[in-house]
């Protein structure tokens, strides 16, 4: 059912109640009035014939008949002379009034009072006087008839003007359904013309103001995709230079070990055979073959120095436990003021590569910013599994975050690792530990590391 259908509906419905309202009271009024003239002429006749027939019954009953012969029709009343024997002498003639018609008989019965009979006896007779309010009725009829008549014609005219009214009122939803509809197809770019009507103007100009927003949010939103389609190509970009990067590393630091080492170890032994040689005879030479062999021994020790920061090799060949006490243990020898406490429960967890790696850098990172710009002098790492995942924590007495709970400027090396956890599904949080110093705690799901790090490009 349409709008325009169930508002002509409503309207004419009211209106049906109203006419009824209006012919249930004029029904109403209509029985008082014929109840009123009814009975009031039916007392009037009585009392006047009452008054008459005395005089006339004197005469005797021909008189009487003669009389009421010339009285004739008294309106609203039936008169009847009756001798002493009951029979009937003489009957009031019917009413020329509408001659020939009769209100319907439920009609009648709605509106017609009771019978009145007023009765008046004399010697040898009786008068009967009977109310009749037949014509008064058929006016109450023909009143009402016209009253509905006419409200029937003024209902279809005011249905048939609403209907006309309310049609133009809804014709602008035409549009804006038709708009709705295009804009369902995907064409986000359809508007409003100016709708007639107060009501129909502010839908439309809400409907254009919404696909003004709505183009705005979708051109954000591809803006978005655009960004964030770079952003993963970015992310994906990034961990694929930072494995070659390791990879790199990983085989520099085979050569040093390998290759260089070995030449430093065979250069300071020479170098020691020939100061053994010369020490006798040419003490010069012999104590320049012995610098070489300290130099040796310092280029020995340096090499040792950088290949952990190039890649730690102990986490190849014993995995995450050995790497981190070996960490700690340099730690510990570099800075021999600091204390350093590790604690390492993987529960026999085989880590990914990946993960093994990215939890050595952030322990590495962790412990650098920590020495370097917290000026920490006792640290906590624990390395645990739970839940699935696989937790590291750093905790350090230093001087905590700067102003603001973001670390300092520069710190690339914490933006790094971020990226690189995040690369295996996890997450890095870094906050104050009251009542001084900070918690660095990085977290990895080892399902998620493990599909990382079989996905990942050789």
């Amino acid at each position: 059912m349409t709008l325009r259908l169930k508002i002509n509906l409503i309207v004419a419905a009211l209106a049906l109640l109203f006419v009824a309202a209006v012919v249930s009271l004029q029904v109403t009024n209509m029985r008082a009035s014929v109840a009123e003239e009814t009975v009031a002429a039916n007392r009037v006749a009585a009392q006047l014939l009452n008054r008459t027939a005395w005089l006339y019954a004197a005469q005797g009953t021909p008189a009487m008949l003669a009389f009421l012969q010339g009285v004739g029709r008294v309106r609203s009343n039936e008169i009847t002379l009756l001798d002493a024997s009951g029979a009937e002498l003489y009957r009031s003639p019917p009413s020329p009034y509408k001659a020939g018609r009769d209100a319907p008989d439920w009609f009648e019965r709605l509106v017609a009072p009771q019978p009145s009979v007023q009765s008046i006896e004399f010697p040898d007779g009786k008068l009967v006087v009977r109310a009749n309010a037949s014509r008064a009725v058929l006016d109450a009829w023909d009143s009402l008839r016209q009253l509905v008549i006419g409200s029937a014609l003024l209902l279809v005219l005011i249905s048939v003007l609403v209907f006309w009214q309310v049609g133009r009122a809804v014709r602008p939803f035409g549009k804006i359904v038709d708009a709705l509809n295009r804009m369902q197809g995907g064409r986000f770019d359809s508007a409003l013309p100016a709708l007639p009507g107060r009501e129909a103007a502010a839908i439309g100009a809400a409907f254009n103001r919404m696909v003004g927003e709505l183009q705005t949010h979708i051109e954000t939103e591809r803006r978005a995709v655009r960004a964030e389609t770079q952003l993963s190509d970015s992310r994906e970009l990034s961990r694929w230079i930072d494995q070659h990067v390791e990879q790199e590393r990983h085989l520099i630091a085979r050569e040093l070990h390998d290759e260089l080492g070995q030449s430093v170890i065979a250069m300071r032994s020479v170098a020691l055979s020939i100061a053994q040689r010369l020490a006798a005879t040419d003490s010069h030479n012999a104590q320049a073959a012995r610098v070489i062999a300290e130099e040796a021994s310092r280029l020995y020790d340096a090499m040792h120095g950088i290949i952990p920061r190039l890649t730690p090799l102990v986490l190849d060949s014993f995995g995450l436990d050995e790497a981190l006490d070996d960490l700690a243990e340099r730690t510990r020898r570099s800075h021999p003021g600091v204390a350093l406490e590790l604690q390492i429960d993987l529960a026999g967890a085989a880590l990914p590569n990946a993960t093994a790696l990215a939890l050595y850098r952030a322990a590495q990172e962790g412990i650098s910013n920590a020495l370097a710009h917290g000026q920490a002098q006792r640290l906590a790492l624990t390395v645990a599994t739970r839940d699935g995942r696989v937790e590291l924590e750093l905790r350090d007495d230093g001087r905590g975050l700067p102003p603001g709970g973001a670390p300092r400027s520069g710190h690339y090396g914490l933006r790094w690792l971020d990226e690189r956890v995040q690369g295996l599904n996890g997450s890095v949080q870094i906050e104050e530990t009251p009542p001084r110093g900070v918690t660095l705690r990085v977290s990895v799901p080892l399902a998620a590391a493990t599909a990382a790090a079989t996905a990942a490009p050789a």
